[in-house]
């Protein structure tokens, strides 16, 4: 049943990431939802299978319970979990189209932005030169290693989606006793099913770090009857599917409240397409708060990275 369960994250861990963390709790929350927004969103231009692009978004999780989460520029780690999970799939990406979707996804002219949406795009604001993308492209190797390195090496992430499914053909909602005055209840209840496992996958609460596949099928198949007006068994039905009353209670109030988190995240944020370790330190200051000097590498790091780039540049032109 190991290809069935994930390794949850420990509560010394989850304590250890909230108290030992240099920045406050509501800008870790906001960093991984941009974050974890960012990888969707090159998942789809990628042309990703979902399942590759959810495991990716685990993967991050996973990693920033072991390393900073100021470490690295946030897109970049974003980047390299999606080539190291693509890699190690079925559907592998190059680098450079890697590097070319998060260029245009980081760029103003990127539909993440809502100052943009009537806007023309500028090819010009996501072009990556040839010297920019080598710079790139070693960058992201090397946070892909450190990644590899800091989950030992275990990429593997078993998702509830399948068993969300599963459940629901357990439950007979595929039957024609659900869908006699509505063809397609049983399809729509599958479709909220999935919505809310891929929303999950955006939480700061870390749900999936937290809860094995079968609780997180278990809540999405609960909410999704729910929405489209299903009626379950009246029974103890999660149990079967080895999710405790409790478990079920708290991850429906989770998934729940995501719609409120959206909201929240981007109203603090004024839309902001995605956020950098530049935003999150100004924020800092504004908030009284200045983090020390060996939580400044990210900052540092693309510094030293715009300056290489402008004397390959400079080479090139000489060529």
């Amino acid at each position: 049943m190991s290809h069935l369960s994930n390794p949850l994250a420990t509560p010394s861990q989850l304590f250890k990431v909230s108290s030992s963390n240099a920045l406050p709790i509501e800008l870790q929350d906001s960093i991984r939802f941009y974050t974890a927004r960012l990888i969707q969103a090159a998942g789809i231009l990628l042309r990703l299978p979902q399942d590759i692009t959810a495991q990716a978004n685990v993967l991050l999780f996973r990693y920033w319970l072991v390393d900073d989460l100021m470490a690295h520029e946030f897109s970049d780690v974003s980047a390299a979990i999606v080539y190291l999970t693509a890699k190690i799939s079925a559907s592998p990406r190059s680098l450079r189209s890697i590097t070319n979707v998060y260029a245009y996804l980081l760029s103003p002219s990127s539909y993440l932005s809502n100052q943009t949406l009537d806007a023309s795009p500028d090819p010009e604001s996501y072009y990556l030169s040839e010297a920019a993308y080598i710079l790139y492209r070693n960058r992201l190797l090397h946070i892909e290693g450190q990644v590899l390195n800091a989950l030992g090496f275990n990429t593997h992430v078993a998702l509830p989606h399948p068993l969300a499914i599963t459940y629901l053909q357990a439950l007979d909602i595929f039957s024609p006793a659900y869908n006699s005055k509505n063809k397609n209840t049983g399809k729509e209840v599958g479709r909220r099913a999935i919505e809310y496992l891929n929303t999950a996958l955006l939480s700061p609460q870390m749900l999936y770090l937290t809860h094995q596949p079968c609780a997180l099928a278990t809540a999405a198949v609960y909410l999704a009857a729910r929405d489209s007006g299903v009626k379950l068994p009246e029974s103890q039905w999660w149990e079967v599917f080895d999710c405790e009353r409790e478990e079920l209670g708290f991850l429906v109030v989770g998934m729940g409240s995501l719609e409120g988190v959206v909201r929240r995240e981007v109203g603090r944020w004024s839309g902001k397409g995605m956020l950098l370790t530049e935003n999150v330190r100004k924020e800092l200051v504004n908030m009284g708060r200045v983090m020390g000097n060996g939580n400044r590498g990210a900052e540092g790091e693309m510094d030293e990275m715009a300056e290489m780039e402008r004397m390959l540049d400079a080479k090139v032109g000489e060529d």
